[in-house]
């Protein structure tokens, strides 16, 4: 007499609450370890001041432009040409009469670039004229 009982064996299951779990993890790493589009900027060498000013956000931004290292002229990341930016700074003094120039050059951009900017924002009525610059190394 064999008084086992034989017990069925019920079939394996797939737990589907689980693998749905793991899968929106795999998606969320993919996601935030993939390479991005990257913008195109510019990229400029600062020269370094000690007596540079930190600005603050203040109601009048300044109108920035831009100059690289081979003297190319860009206004907000775009290349523009000479004329181009002399007619922008007349309409913007137009615009705005307390408008701001901040020239943002590259340390080895050519100094007479730089003059001849300058003298357009004269020529523009531009009074207030400012340079970004880095902060010095200690020693």
């Amino acid at each position: 007499m064999n008084f086992r009982v034989h017990k069925r064996r019920s079939a394996p299951t797939v737990i589907i609450v689980a693998l749905i779990d793991v899968l929106i993890v795999l998606v969320i790493f993919l996601m935030v370890t993939t390479t991005f589009k990257q913008q195109q900027s510019l990229r400029l060498s600062l020269p370094q001041s000690s007596q540079a000013q930190k600005s603050g956000a203040n109601d009048n931004p300044p109108l920035v432009v831009s100059i690289g290292p081979d003297g190319e002229f860009f206004e907000n990341k775009t290349p523009r040409t000479f004329d181009q930016i002399e007619a922008d700074l007349r309409a913007g003094v137009a615009k705005n009469p307390q408008l701001v120039l901040a020239i943002n050059a590259d340390e080895k951009a050519p100094w007479g670039k730089m003059v001849k900017l300058r003298d357009a924002a004269a020529a523009a009525k531009i009074k207030t004229l400012v340079a970004f610059t880095k902060d010095a190394g200690k020693p």
